[in-house]
């Protein structure tokens, strides 16, 4: 089953986007550092963000039950 019983809910996760966003845009902004570890730090919370919505909305045991 692609989508099963949610542990949050939509609004929920909506809520926790943004406030991920808001704080990866102040990060960027005020933080003084080099533009080359900005950019891992950006690559590494959208793979961190898009594993944990994978998990929310049940794709990642869908994606663990495929044989390669």
């Amino acid at each position: 089953m692609l989508l099963p019983l949610l542990s949050m809910s939509l609004l929920e996760i909506v809520i926790a986007l943004v406030v991920a966003g808001i704080g990866l845009y102040l990060i960027n902004r005020f933080v003084p550092m080099d533009g080359n570890i900005k950019k891992i730090l950006n690559i590494v919370v959208i793979i961190v963000i898009v594993v944990w919505l994978m998990i929310e909305l049940g794709a990642w045991d869908y994606l663990k039950k495929i044989k390669t």
